[in-house]
């Protein structure tokens, strides 16, 4: 593991990084971004504290303070599940936990609306991450306090430090409803309100920001007018090929069973989870849905699938499966579809690091 340095070492002045550095061991001379692209959140180094202990309580434990329509990061590794409540993240933005007995990296940034899991081990080494206080294209640049690198959480890339260039992997997580969690996980594992921390958990700080017809705050970038900016989308990258599908098409189609480089998926939309960035109390706020991208190719048999009352329904074998891609009922009950890498992300957001994205309409 490169260690971390102890002294900035000199380079071109128009190069230098206009915020202070005092306070970091990090090597600022490697970098891959410009620091001009670099800008203040407010909150100094960990102000905003991530957790590096979670607690988890049961499903039907956290029922007492978690309704059932408020938003969750999803997440399993193995037999493990685990659901990350968005009252709680949203004033953490970062968990470093183990799941499964891997480590991982939980995070979500409020202001892109990105929630975006992570495996934390790189090269044979485990890392611990923090906030740095610090935006790019307004989504969280996050530190690790092995090095003290930074990395951009919309793509998981070192971007100053000693790791510069260095990559996290994505691991596939969804944003659903409590309650489509715990349908699909009796015995999955809640993130606990017992943080160690004095927050207004199940209180949204930023009521009223994904007003869709607001503008992105500390967003200093030009947004891409083929939507507007504050649109929800479900974005992801499939064989060097992004792709976004909103949300309002979303709503009203669904399904949509798709092909991208040669690679068959579905993704899926169902009503029932509200936003954590609407009105103050986010049990209280409006029902956004929640999304699923999942591979359509099963034991080598190719899906399709259709919406139906009780969930989605593949055209093969009429078997029903929910949000999260399991097969409730019919022939193939019990069997998983495999989950892509999907983000649900502000449009502003996605178009700013990925501006060559197709659409889908």
């Amino acid at each position: 593991m490169p260690a971390a340095s102890a002294t900035l070492v000199a380079f071109d002045a128009a190069e230098r990084p206009h915020f202070e550095v005092s306070e970091w061991r990090t090597n600022f001379a490697r970098h891959s971004v410009p620091y001009a692209q670099i800008t203040s959140g407010g909150p100094p180094r960990d102000g905003i504290p991530p957790l590096d202990h979670p607690k988890f309580v049961t499903a039907d434990a956290a029922a007492a303070w978690l309704k059932d329509n408020e938003p969750v990061i999803a997440f399993s590794s193995g037999a493990d599940a685990r659901a990350y409540p968005l009252q709680i993240l949203i004033w953490h933005e970062i968990v470093n936990d183990l799941v499964g007995g891997m480590p991982v990296l939980i995070t979500f940034c409020p202001l892109c609306n990105s929630a975006i899991a992570f495996e934390r081990t790189l090269d044979g080494a485990t890392y611990d991450f923090g906030t740095t206080g610090k935006l790019r294209n307004s989504d969280l640049i996050m530190w690790d306090r092995q090095s003290e690198s930074w990395w951009q959480q919309f793509t998981g890339e070192a971007i100053a430090g000693d790791l510069t260039g260095k990559q996290l992997k994505f691991l596939p997580a969804s944003i659903v409803s409590f309650a489509d969690f715990k349908q699909a996980h009796a015995d999955g594992k809640v993130l606990s309100r017992e943080t160690g921390f004095a927050r207004a958990y199940g209180r949204n700080p930023y009521a009223g920001y994904d007003d869709i017809n607001a503008s992105p705050f500390l967003f200093d970038g030009t947004s891409d007018p083929r939507l507007k900016p504050m649109e929800r989308v479900v974005a992801l990258t499939v064989r060097g090929e992004d792709v976004a599908y909103p949300y309002s098409v979303l709503s009203q189609a669904k399904v949509v069973n798709d092909t991208r480089g040669g690679q068959a998926f579905v993704v899926i939309w169902q009503s029932g989870a509200t936003s954590a960035l609407d009105r103050a109390a986010i049990n209280a706020s409006r029902d956004i849905g929640a999304t699923g991208v999942f591979e359509r190719t099963l034991a080598g048999k190719l899906l399709t699938f259709s919406a139906d009352a009780s969930g989605f329904v593949d055209e093969q074998t009429q078997s029903h499966w929910n949000i999260l891609g399991q097969a409730v009922d019919g022939a193939l009950k019990g069997k998983q579809l495999m989950p892509m890498v999907h983000f649900d992300h502000f449009w502003f957001a996605w178009a700013a690091f990925k501006p060559n994205t197709i659409i889908y309409k």
